[in-house]
């Protein structure tokens, strides 16, 4: 039996347990992009699947609607696949575990992709229902958007006639998105060889117990980035005990995930070993006091390890102080909508391999400038440490419209819904609103969803009732369009 089965909309909730139960993490899409396929021929639908694996499904509108404009429904098909530290499935091969407690959905020990499939399941049930009235629909489902929204990248548009685009990717009921940053990721390295020990004592420093979060709605926390720690802890270290050598270092799977959990492998000369721990010991309780009420549970420890192999103290050096005065987190507010995060930056990845460490860092702005900017500020500090960056996956912000029909019909539809207005929002996280504007002249936008925590996460959690509500209210606006 379905595990989601007793929940409403029957429809919506079914299409999502058959899309959670295939693979789809980033870069991996192909499945998933050929369920939605096979759900298009089974109800008879025009599609197109392009070679990103992009998919674009349409229906004509109902009686009485088939001059209406037509309306695109948006949203991603790929997810960020985290996993709880001991769990052992294989997202890249494996479906989730869902679970439900009849308020809640969420995946047993892993995220659930409620970012953003649950906007593809509303789609899909919409196209479904035979007995709601509507406009011609164009449902437009796109690939690898939590790596830099490739798909939208990608995506042919010139078959698209909607100039009414609802977004689902919202996380927040009742907030209507009409604004978002740009973005860019920077690739960096900054390069060490490894050479023969010399008599050193290997140990593992690992920091985990982080809550993490997503890097455009969470950056605003104050939570910790286990790589920036790690290359704070390192430093500090090396200040400590001299001739400390950097053997590993690695921490993220995701450029636009805080990262939580990193471990490092050094090498520290013969006679200083308890020097080390002791250092270790202390500094766990100064993180311990300085992530306070932000993340309780940051614990830093190490333990001896064989190594072979290390960067010599000179390459140790230049990069740990590189990663050190590396910047993270909030760079900027926002002026015209308090509260709001202007300009940003996360080290998303950081792993050691053969030529050096490579690092990702991902810098969001609804200003173009100072994204630009702050591309210039990583760039010279990574080649001042010696190293090489290059920016890719360039996108750019959505400008806020101050005359939009599409907002103030759907705004009408949700109060007469409510009783109460919802709220207009800008958000600091990247949206594909931005790209299809581009990409489509004229296209009015917004962005809603339902209510989702702890995206990005093992902690995930989509809100039933909330599903419901936002479904309804989207069904709503579509028979009120003509």
């Amino acid at each position: 039996m379905a595990v989601l089965s007793n929940l409403e909309p029957k429809a919506v909730f079914e299409y999502f347990e058959k899309l959670c139960a295939v693979p789809h993490g980033s870069g991996n899409t192909k499945i998933i992009s050929d369920l939605c396929v096979s759900f298009a021929k089974e109800l008879g639908l025009k599609w197109r699947q392009d070679e990103l694996n992009n998919v674009v499904i349409w229906k004509d509108g109902t009686p009485g609607y088939e001059d209406a404009d037509p309306v695109i429904l948006q949203g991603h098909m790929d997810m960020v696949c985290a996993k709880t530290e001991d769990c052992p499935k294989d997202m890249a091969r494996e479906g989730l575990d869902l679970a439900t407690d009849g308020e809640y959905v969420w995946a047993k020990e892993t995220s659930l992709g409620g970012d953003n499939c649950i906007a593809v399941a509303m789609a899909l049930a919409i196209l479904a229902d035979k007995t709601m009235p509507h406009p011609p629909l164009e449902a437009v489902f796109t690939v690898d958007e939590e790596v830099g929204m490739e798909g939208a990248f990608g995506l042919d548009c010139s078959d698209l006639k909607g100039r009414q685009l609802l977004n689902l990717d919202s996380e927040e009921e009742g907030i209507f998105t009409v604004s978002c940053a740009g973005g860019v990721r920077m690739d960096c390295m900054l390069p060490g060889a490894q050479r023969s020990l010399t008599g050193e004592t290997g140990y593992a420093v690992t920091i985990s117990g982080l809550q993490g979060g997503h890097s455009g709605a969470e950056i605003d926390k104050g939570r910790a980035s286990a790589n920036v720690l790690a290359g704070r802890t390192l430093y500090s270290a090396m200040e400590r005990v001299p001739g400390l050598r950097l053997a590993d270092i690695r921490g993220g799977k995701f450029d636009n995930v805080i990262c939580p959990y990193s471990e490092s492998r050094i090498a520290v000369p013969a006679g200083r070993e308890a020097v080390f721990e002791a250092f270790i010991k202390e500094f766990d309780g100064i993180l311990k006091n300085e992530y306070a009420g932000r993340d309780e549970g940051v614990s830093l420890v190490c333990e001896k390890t064989a190594l072979e192999t290390a960067l010599s103290p000179e390459d140790t050096g230049r990069l740990l102080r590189t990663l050190l005065i590396l910047p993270q987190g909030v760079q900027a507010m926002n002026v015209d909508f308090p509260g709001l995060v202007q300009t940003s930056l996360n080290l998303g990845v950081m792993r050691m391999e053969e030529d050096g460490v490579h690092l990702t860092v991902s810098i969001r702005s609804c200003i173009a400038s100072q994204k630009a900017e702050l591309c210039q500020r990583v760039r010279a500090i990574i080649e001042t440490g010696g190293g090489t960056a290059e920016a890719r996956s360039d996108y750019p912000g959505w400008q806020y419209q101050r005359d939009s029909l599409l907002r103030r019909r759907l705004m009408e539809v949700y109060r007469d819904h409510t009783g109460k207005d919802a709220v207009i929002e800008a958000t600091h996280g990247g949206l594909e609103c931005g790209l299809f504007i581009e990409k489509l002249p004229g296209l009015d936008a917004v962005s809603l969803g339902p209510e989702l925590r702890d995206i990005h996460s093992p902690r995930e959690r989509l809100g039933v009732a909330s599903t419901e509500r936002v479904y309804r209210l989207v069904c709503e606006f579509l028979k009120r369009s003509r």
